[in-house]
């Protein structure tokens, strides 16, 4: 591990761009020699994204998806919860198999708000970290009990959006 000292970020709020932020990060942790994990959480898999068509072969970085779409609601929340499950389960086992100095935890904050994940354990999980693992936290609505846990947050908010205009989302600006 290259970090000494890894902290917790989030990314939060109804603005676009938590994601990509994160993502930003990751390119910048991979440029300076570093390993990373990108784990995807209520993404699909397919069709893929830009960024992960990119990134998908880049020297140091392990992507974990948990291949079940669930940003919107309505989906099948026993399905989402399985998924849920078995990929924090897997991403557990990689760390402690694994050394990495950076994780991001793509649209974990939305997984803990809608109760797919039990909350005590994700907690525990942030106290017991490597402390050499930079850890990121994106999604919307991100839980109390996280952001006191954080030592950055990163609001961002929705002033306009294309949605809101009737423009439905974009290859390659959007996804």
């Amino acid at each position: 591990m290259l970090v000494e000292q890894g902290l917790i970020q989030v990314y939060t709020g109804t603005g676009k761009g938590k994601t990509t932020a994160a993502l930003g990060l990751a390119v910048r942790a991979l440029g300076q020699g570093l390993r990373v994990l990108l784990v995807r959480f209520l993404k699909a898999e397919h069709p893929p994204s830009g960024e992960i068509l990119f990134l998908a072969n880049s020297p140091g970085l392990d992507i974990l998806t948990a291949g079940v779409g669930g940003i919107r609601q309505g989906q099948d929340r026993e399905g989402l919860r399985r998924s849920v499950t078995e990929t924090f389960t897997e991403m557990k086992r990689r760390l402690a198999m694994d050394s990495y100095d950076l994780v991001v935890l793509d649209e974990i904050n939305g997984v803990l708000r809608r109760d797919l994940l039990e909350l005590g354990e994700f907690l525990q999980f942030l106290d017991k970290r490597a402390p050499g693992t930079e850890l990121v936290l994106t999604g919307r609505d991100a839980l109390p009990e996280v952001l006191e846990r954080a030592h950055l947050v990163t609001r961002m908010d929705k002033v306009k959006h294309p949605l809101d205009q009737g423009i439905g989302a974009r290859r390659g600006m959007e996804y």
